[in-house]
């Protein structure tokens, strides 16, 4: 057996070398097929958008606390994507709370860096379905959400907790 023929010969290699790339190329093909397959290619599109806010809380115990809520930058959101949850809100006697749009009922058609709504006692109800006389948000936690309009995972973009929180 001649020893140097071993080293010489080529014969197998570029089989060899096919059969590799071959099942290389299915198995990424077929990972990127299960991927849209399984629903995760649609999770990955369906990030939250990244944007920053900021808050402004005016006490005023005659006609009630407001609080302002600023996009202060990143990226521009439909305003019936953007969602505020306030908790621990009171009125004289009663705790209020809402759920529902932030920047929907104003005019802007983009939440975009500089926009601003303000929550006041105008987007609350009491326990007799009427605006409250008051509004105390010194305890109150304030949530701005992300929920995109097509459905899918929801995100919050923005938390503010009232100086006695």
């Amino acid at each position: 057996m001649d020893v140097k023929a071993l080293f010489d010969d080529d014969e197998a290699v570029s089989p060899v070398i096919g059969v590799i790339l071959m099942v290389a190329i299915t198995v990424i093909l077929a990972a990127v097929i299960a991927t849209f397959v399984l629903g995760l290619g649609d999770q990955i599109s369906n990030t939250a958008p990244q944007a920053s806010f900021s808050f402004d809380y005016t006490e005023d115990e005659s006609d009630g606390d407001t609080l302002q809520v600023t996009h202060n930058g990143g990226e521009t959101i439909s305003p019936n994507e953007v969602k505020g949850a306030v908790s621990g809100a009171r009125d004289a006697d009663s705790s209020v709370s809402y759920v529902g749009d932030l920047f929907a009922a104003s005019s802007y058609s983009d939440v975009n860096a500089g926009t601003s709504d303000t929550i006041d006692k105008t987007l609350f109800e009491d326990d007799s379905g009427s605006e409250p006389g008051t509004l105390d948000l010194s305890a109150a936690t304030v949530r701005v959400t992300y929920q995109p309009a097509a459905g899918g995972n929801s995100a919050t973009l923005g938390r503010w907790d009232g100086p006695d929180a």
